[in-house]
């Protein structure tokens, strides 16, 4: 009998590498997760893999995207997009915690109405960004 995933018993067979990160959520969109594929940005078992790689249970995933690393351990094979909740399910996260927002670097913010930047502060920005010219 087929599960809400519609795969048959949940845990049997393989699926695309780039479906299933798409699948469980951890990328936007499909292309985005082969994208990630292609730029070596996925690992599966410590191997860089290709948008098509089998992905099977008990297989530890690695995927670094959005400025920070994910790691999961495949606990259900998924073909199809589903819910969050449902999603989270079916892999177990050992990514590290994210770094407090206090430790990340702070932007450069302008007050709304303030117009264009002068070059005197288009340079103090460069210089915040490490773009030193």
């Amino acid at each position: 009998m087929a599960d809400e995933a519609g795969t048959p018993g949940g845990t049997e067979g393989t699926v695309r590498v780039d479906s299933w990160i798409w699948s469980v959520r951890l990328t936007k969109t499909r292309s985005q997760a082969a994208a990630a594929c292609r730029a070596g940005h996925v690992r599966v078992n410590g191997e860089r893999v290709k948008p098509a790689h089998a992905l099977k249970a008990g297989d530890q995933v690695r995927l670094f995207h959005a400025g920070r690393e994910r790691i999961v351990t495949v606990s259900r094979i998924i073909r199809k997009r589903v819910g969050a909740p449902a999603a989270v399910q079916c892999y177990v996260d050992n990514s590290p915690p994210p770094p407090p927002r206090e430790l990340t670097a702070p932007m450069g913010v302008r007050d709304r109405g303030t117009g264009r930047p002068t070059k005197r502060e288009r340079r103090d920005l460069d210089r915040l960004h490490g773009r030193d010219a």
